[in-house]
């Protein structure tokens, strides 16, 4: 029999027959049901990684493993246990040995974190990445753990998910299931830049991935920027340039003998961030997606990711679009609902996104339905394809229904371009090439949302009703007619933009908006307080291009003034029926502030280096003869 070693420390809990409540019951179903062991692996290169692992009592059979890798902490450590364990309640209740790992350099593991550790091909010996640390976990686990049947399973959500990803490339022959769930794919693209960009809002976090630490700890070692304020737009707007914030990560917080200067920044995700505008090696080399080709198809994958995901949506298309272009031969599904960022795990049975109401038990008929069977199949059944899932399972957010495909994009998507105009329509052919000029005040940015509140990382705006943007002079609105019969989007949308700019430098953002019917009457309990649905501006989708990287995002280049120029930006893919009665809006800008952060409007080498005396108000102009082109399904 498997024993396991004896320096590990195994915690039984006993509860009492008393009575309980119902509430009470649901929160003990873990300690009812499971034996929580604590261990540290060891890896090739000697580092120990902090393991908690939630064993069934009933030892009379085997079960899978199923395991998440997190930067977030596998607390609670020693006595105590969580109430909830594994990626469902089903997968929870109907027994499955669940593992939680703290990752290299987090917590209570020990070694140096790097954030988004670069994959390191051809490794020798004693070399390591995240890849080789989950080998080497594995390996470990289904050689230690007592009455596992040999089968592995990975899952995870955001940051989790990205380690889910990093499983299934040079996997473990145990390895038989990998869902990323909202999984990052690379950090130029998700999360704190999209396309170059700078994402501002998440400035408050970036502390939590990069403050140094060296030891094991089971208490948090870094501190988050204090704002004082409950408007952030004010808050960043007059902090002036992003060189002013370098006062929130100064070097005494750690020992002096760890830096080589007293001018260091004391964060070294912040001083990556800072000292690569661009996108280098760098950046490459800490990309996932880029190495797809290495996930063996001996492992299924189940990508998941929500339409609504203001933080990692990027990550989970291309992962998926990389599995299928070099797997060819790989069970690779995709399940994309009308969620923010890992909402798909929520127990609540109304599914809403901000003021947006999508529907009932959404959730709930994913985890039951689709995850648990997933799972239960490669790890617990035949593990063949026949699987009885679809290739793709996607929500309609329009039509608010899901649909099964088995491709995706659908096979029966056409591309179709509407163009600007003069008179702010969206029209199907090309009517002139004016210019439609705008100030662009760097004193007055466009706001991406019209609360005033300070939030830690934004998500309710992604559904955010957009008539506060469409009335600004510094915003330009596009609309079709009233559509006589449904249009629906399903997969990606590509702005042709025709631009020109007073200035050397500007970046522009594109929003597609369904716009309801004033007489749209289905209102819900998350609609805040000033809003009706009459009307009611839905954003879909939207994005940021940062001007400089148009051409190239290794080599920025500056714009050359009043000169008529191209900008392509590609939005995520959506899938969303525009409705009989509704319109197709586009709103083009050139600020979405604090959501990013302010572009001089000056060409400037660094922007996280740029002085006040770089930032001037410009004069931009959008092209007429600009389109948008959508993937349409027929």
């Amino acid at each position: 029999m498997k024993k396991i070693f004896l320096s590990i420390l195994t915690i039984t809990l006993f509860i009492s027959c008393t009575k309980t409540t119902k509430k009470e019951k649901k929160d003990t179903f873990v300690v009812d049901n499971y034996t929580k062991t604590e261990v540290d692996i060891t890896m090739r290169d000697g580092i120990k990684l902090h393991t908690t692992i939630y064993s069934p009592k009933d030892t009379s059979k085997e079960y899978p493993i199923l395991m998440q890798r997190t930067p977030y902490s596998s607390r609670p450590y020693g006595e105590g246990m969580k109430t909830k364990i594994g990626p469902n309640v089903h997968l929870m209740k109907e027994g499955n040995i669940v593992v939680y790992q703290d990752v290299r350099g987090r917590w209570m593991s020990e070694g140096v974190y790097d954030n988004m550790r670069a994959y390191i091909p051809n490794k020798t010996a004693k070399q390591t990445d995240e890849v080789s640390d989950t080998y080497d976990t594995i390996d470990w686990l289904v050689k230690n753990v007592e009455n596992n049947n040999g089968n592995v399973g990975t899952w995870g959500i955001s940051y989790p998910g990205h380690y889910a990803t990093i499983s299934a490339i040079d996997a473990h022959p145990a390895l038989k299931a990998a869902s990323p769930q909202a999984c990052i794919g690379d950090f130029f693209f998700d999360d704190f830049h999209h396309n170059g960009a700078f994402l501002l809002s998440y400035f408050r976090a970036v502390s939590l991935f990069g403050t140094y630490k060296d030891t094991p700890t089971d208490s948090a070692w870094y501190s988050f920027p204090k704002m004082n304020t409950k408007d952030q737009y004010q808050f960043f707007l007059d902090k002036g340039p992003l060189s002013n914030l370098n006062e929130y990560f100064q070097y005494e917080k750690l020992d002096v003998k760890t830096v080589e200067n007293k001018d260091r920044i004391d964060d070294f995700f912040w001083k990556e961030i800072v000292e690569h505008p661009n996108y280098d090696e760098v950046w490459k080399s800490k990309g996932i997606i880029q190495h797809m080709d290495k996930v063996p198809s001996s492992v299924a994958t189940m990508i998941v990711g929500g339409f609504f995901d203001a933080e990692d949506l990027y990550g989970p298309f291309e992962t998926y679009k990389g599995i299928e272009k070099h797997g060819k031969d790989n069970y690779n599904t995709m399940v994309f609902g009308p969620w923010d960022h890992g909402k798909w795990a929520s127990s609540g049975v109304k599914n809403s996104v901000g003021n947006y109401y999508f529907g009932d038990s959404i959730s709930l008929k994913f985890q039951k339905e689709i995850e648990t069977k997933f799972f239960n199949h490669f790890l617990k059944g035949k593990g063949d394809k026949n699987s009885g899932l679809p290739e793709a399972y996607v929500y309609d957010s329009g039509r608010k229904e899901w649909k099964i495909y088995d491709a995706w994009p659908p096979q029966n998507v056409v591309k179709e371009a509407m163009f600007l105009s003069d008179n702010q329509e969206l029209t199907s052919t090309k009517e002139s090439s004016n210019a439609i000029k705008f100030i662009s005040d760097i004193k007055r940015p466009v706001p991406y949302s019209e609360d005033i509140k300070t939030v830690f990382t934004p998500r309710k705006y992604m559904t955010d009703d957009q008539r506060f943007a469409a009335r600004r002079p510094d915003v330009l609105v596009f609309e079709t007619d009233v559509l006589t019969k449904d249009y629906t989007l399903a997969g990606d949308i590509l702005a042709k933009l025709k631009v020109a700019t007073t200035g050397s430098a500007a970046d522009w953002i594109v929003k597609v908006i369904d716009v309801h019917p004033s007489d749209y009457k289905e209102n819900n309990d998350k609609l805040q307080d000033h809003l009706k649905m009459s009307n009611y501006h839905l954003m879909v989708r939207s994005e940021v291009m940062r001007g400089r990287f148009r051409e190239s995002f290794e080599h920025p280049k500056p714009f050359t003034p009043n000169k008529k120029t191209s900008v392509n930006i590609k939005l995520q893919d959506v899938f969303h029926t525009f409705k009989k009665g509704h319109k197709l809006q586009v709103q083009v800008q050139s600020t979405w502030f604090p959501l990013i952060d302010l572009n001089p409007q000056t060409y400037v080498d660094n922007i996280f280096k740029a002085d006040e005396k770089d930032f001037k108000t410009q004069t931009h102009s959008v092209f007429t003869d600009s389109s948008i082109e959508f993937s349409v399904l027929k």
